[in-house]
């Protein structure tokens, strides 16, 4: 069962947080309810819930970084794109502006994550001060927590505006206004962070504190360590270009070497796993099951009324009806090419490529209908998968899986084929692919399939495919091409396959340009045929027919407007320019 996140307990000690970050003048009061706060493992608990509840403040990551960060890729495209001058399809088309009026304001998500780092810092330092942590302990355990969180809001600053401010200390009358610092301090040390982490949190079920993945556990420690090794190693735009870090503690050797380690523990530890299934892994994330122990290492915990994963990423809804009275999904979807890109015997496919939204219901009864072949939306976020109807206008309180085992394994693959060979990467490839195909099909399209990728930029371009098979509409994918030095090439190149789509050329020829359609018995559910390439003949006069060529040059210019290579991160929005006693600046040509 999901806890109901924002509890009493937490919201008071956020009060407690906010008092301490704002009275800088109060040292003495401040410290005296540290020694009461962190000396007691029921109130520091409190204060880790505080850590995590900006996340879910409304222009935070509830209403606008989870929604609007990741998009547009070679996989995933905002259907805002189009409308110029709009502020949510500028952010998408690489040309977010810093007045950008989804974004400038000062409750926006950079301000949500300083605030929850500001809360961990406090919480860091009373703990080390007053709560004798140690591994195996339940202040311990905490102390973990609040390292972690720090490091994830810090990974996530990183990740979107790159160079960033660095705060890990609490605020005081000196450091109110701070420039901003080289992102590779930041790394080394939330790097640092997370491995000092990992020796305090247990594994996920071995104590009662890590038996849901709503909290910290030691495999998403180890896991998100790796994925910021392989951040910190990679490509990325800094102001002089983009480049890997010159840092020498952060080369490829050192880091590709760490990530490998941490993945290889995590396997050995046998305490996640993939789930067997990956339509019931998603499944099992709309029926809300947070049991620690399976294929998520942690999830941003949103409580029924809070968060817009599906609102969102959902399977498009017109209207109340049998499954939601929420009419929402499908602000962000798949590019058409994805289906198409597939194996077709990947069950992937299906999961996440849907061509049909709900219709509008009659008497609160709708049927999936097909909408045109350039509108697409994720099956992995559906609202009749849900054991709950959903009623709020604006949310749908369903979590978002923040990492999951099937990254483990392509960290581990990617990082092993880079030090040692695409024959140290194999095994883990061919675990995921063993999830993708029925058993059948594992001779050709996992053991065959994988042990001809003799060459290591074989291997990597598998592993870079195999990632957008396995995450497309995860809103991973745009990190990954970026440390990938693929960004610009991965989108250009989704616009000669969109083009090549739309006159049926090159490796879409055999694409139909019909497809037909019934429903099943019950009435509701849509039997399709045609969707297969050479899928070209009448299948009979039973289903009905659809023209499925709408693609057009608006939405294939659409996917972005400048080069993303020079616009792989926002800007700092004009709110917090002004608000820095002149510290901050933008990069970037902004």
């Amino acid at each position: 069962m999901k806890n109901k996140f924002i509890i009493i307990t937490g919201l008071i000690i956020a009060g407690f947080l906010n008092s301490c970050s704002d009275d800088l003048d109060a040292p003495a009061k401040s410290t005296l309810d540290e020694s009461v706060i962190f000396s007691k493992p029921g109130l520091t608990k409190g204060a880790i819930d505080g850590i995590i509840q900006p996340m879910m403040e409304t222009n935070s990551y509830r209403g606008r970084f989870i929604p609007m960060y990741g998009s547009n890729t070679d996989t995933e495209y905002t259907y805002n794109s189009e409308n110029v001058g709009n502020s949510t399809g500028d952010l998408a088309i690489y040309n977010a502006m810093p007045n950008n009026a989804q974004m400038n304001r000062d409750d926006n998500a950079w301000a949500m994550m300083y605030r929850g780092i500001e809360r961990a810092n406090i919480c860091i330092r009373g703990i080390r001060t007053y709560g004798n942590p140690e591994p195996g302990n339940e202040m311990g355990q905490y102390l973990g927590e609040a390292l972690t969180l720090r490091a994830l809001y810090y990974a996530d600053l990183t990740k979107a505006w790159g160079d960033v401010v660095a705060r890990f200390e609490p605020i005081n009358t000196e450091t109110i206004y701070l420039p901003k610092s080289s992102r590779d301090i930041i790394y080394k040390q939330i790097i640092a962070d997370l491995g000092e982490a990992s020796n305090l949190v247990a594994w996920p079920n071995e104590t009662i504190e890590t038996t849901s993945v709503e909290r910290v556990n030691k495999a998403f420690v180890k896991g998100l360590r790796a994925r910021l090794a392989m951040v910190a190693g990679g490509f990325q735009q800094y102001p002089d270009g983009v480049r890997r870090s010159k840092d020498p503690d952060l080369s490829v050797a050192n880091m590709y070497s760490l990530a490998l380690d941490e993945c290889k523990s995590i396997i050995a530890s046998g305490t996640v796993h993939l789930i067997p299934s990956f339509e019931n892994l998603w499944r099992n994330l709309m029926e809300e099951d947070v049991t620690a122990g399976k294929e998520s290492l942690w999830e941003i915990p949103f409580a029924d009324g809070r968060g817009r994963v599906l609102y969102t990423f959902g399977v498009r809804h017109r209207s109340n009806d049998q499954y939601t009275k929420q009419p929402r999904g499908g602000s962000v979807g798949p590019l058409p090419t994805l289906f198409y890109d597939y194996d077709e015997a990947d069950t992937r496919r299906e999961v996440t490529c849907v061509p049909y939204q709900w219709g509008t219901a009659v008497d609160e009864f709708s049927q999936q209908e097909l909408v045109d072949s350039k509108t697409w939306y994720f099956g992995k976020y559906r609202y009749e998968w849900m054991n709950r109807i959903v009623t709020s206008t604006n949310d749908d309180g369903v979590n978002k899986i923040y990492m999951r085992y099937a990254e483990v394994l392509l960290i581990a693959a990617e990082a092993a084929n880079e030090l040692e060979g695409p024959g140290a990467a194999a095994p883990y490839l061919k675990e995921l692919r063993r999830r993708a195909f029925k058993p059948e099909y594992h001779s050709t399209k996992v053991d065959a399939y994988v042990d001809a990728l003799g060459s290591k930029q074989a291997m990597l371009d598998a592993i870079v495919d195999e990632h957008k098979f396995e995450f497309t509409g995860e809103m991973e994918r745009k990190q990954a091409l970026i440390r990938w030095n693929l960004l610009g090439t991965k989108l250009a190149d989704a616009k000669a396959k969109l083009t090549d789509l739309k006159d049926r050329t090159g490796n879409y020829k055999d694409v139909p340009t019909t497809v037909y359609y019934k429903y099943a018995e019950d009435n509701e559910t849509l039997e399709l045929y045609g969707f297969n390439r050479n899928e070209h003949q009448d299948p009979g006069s039973e289903y009905s027919a659809v023209s499925w060529n709408s693609i057009n040059d608006e939405r294939i210019n659409s996917l972005y407007k400048l080069d993303p290579d020079t616009r792989q991160f926002w800007p700092i929005w004009q709110v917090f320019i002004d608000g820095s006693n002149n510290t901050l600046t933008n990069d970037y040509g902004y």
